[in-house]
């Protein structure tokens, strides 16, 4: 990646010989890494065993989970905030391991549409909840940088399932819970 980068400076114009330029190519190729690092990890290892025996059947809510992804389009990032919600259905999961995994779907190149569905999938894959929520709102510098150039505008996505996509009234509920 190191001389991919390198060859990318040379070829905006840029000499990489310059004291400011010249560890560049190794940073971004680190950075790259890091951005993209949910390609490298394993779910199990994520998890860790973090599923515990629970007589809870309320809906559990974490909310405001600070996100970053990158846009697949525009290799440019989005970031935002992600909530979470599910029903129990005889076990809940450790409450770090919520955030873990929309870091591990985060850390890819993305579309936010995707991304969504894929926490929600993963979630409701492993806690066999009886319904699952993922709410999504992200700014796409994609779209503030470049392109239309909007500053303000903020792109939300939902999914719903099981219980939470069939109950207008727990659907609703969650819903509320996380304005």
């Amino acid at each position: 990646m190191q001389k991919l980068y390198k060859q990318l400076l040379k070829d905006i114009g840029e000499d990489t010989e310059r004291e400011g330029l010249l560890d560049t190519p190794e940073r971004a190729a680190s950075a790259m890494r890091y951005l993209t690092k949910g390609y490298h990890e394993n779910i199990d290892d994520i998890i860790n065993n973090a599923l515990f025996d629970s007589d809870m059947s309320e809906m559990v809510i974490v909310k405001d989970i600070e996100m970053y992804s990158m846009c697949e389009h525009h290799l440019l990032p989005f970031l935002g905030k992600c909530h979470v919600g599910y029903i129990p259905n005889g076990k809940v999961i450790g409450l770090s391991k919520i955030a873990r995994i929309v870091d591990f779907f985060a850390r890819r190149l993305q579309i936010q549409e995707r991304l969504t569905n894929e926490i929600a999938k993963c979630i409701a894959d492993i806690t066999d909840a009886k319904g699952v929520a993922i709410v999504i709102e992200a700014r796409h510098l994609c779209m503030m940088m470049r392109g239309v150039e909007k500053q303000n505008s903020v792109m939300t996505t939902s999914v719903m399932l099981g219980d939470l996509r069939k109950n207008n009234s727990t659907r609703m509920e969650f819903l509320n819970l996380i304005r």
